[in-house]
């Protein structure tokens, strides 16, 4: 099998911001022609978008795919339910690990395997207000840190 490309389309920092990602799933996405045209122009936001598993479907919720200027009539609602492709035993496996307690789905970047569309979802646990400030201390430590390491070796 050869290299796929990997073109990434839209990203999700505020995921990593907000939960701990304890594990990642790949999943394909049912789209229409006009809404893949419109992503491969890169007009795709997952910002405030969450993925829910209804009768052993996996949906995701406000995706925002901007509406393709040529599409005419073609065009659907930019923030309609969208399907995810996974396998029934994959399902499963996320339906059980939900269960546990805290556990949420997230999805993490939306990007081109090749010519698909692929969604990278994240199996979550949410951050309580000290562990957020935990993470921003950490990062303005290493920050500083590296500054001071640039700066000696100039």
């Amino acid at each position: 099998m050869g290299k796929e490309s990997v073109k990434l389309v839209a990203n999700n920092k505020k995921a990593y911001h907000d939960y701990f990602i304890d594990d990642t799933f790949e999943a394909g996405i049912e789209l229409y022609g006009t809404e893949v045209k419109s992503i491969r122009m890169g007009k795709c936001s997952i910002k405030e978008s969450f993925i829910k598993i209804e009768n052993g479907q996996v949906f995701v919720y406000g995706m925002h795919v901007s509406p393709y200027e040529k599409g005419n009539i073609f065009n659907k609602d930019p923030l309609r339910i969208r399907r995810l492709l996974l396998h029934r035993a994959e399902i499963r496996r996320l339906v059980s690990k939900i269960r546990e307690k805290g556990y949420t789905l997230v999805p993490l970047k939306v990007y081109f395997k090749g010519s698909l569309v692929k969604v990278e979802m994240g199996l979550a646990r949410g951050k309580k207000l000290y562990d957020k400030r935990d993470d921003i201390a950490k990062k303005d430590a290493r920050r500083e840190i590296e500054r001071g390491f640039r700066e000696k070796n100039r």
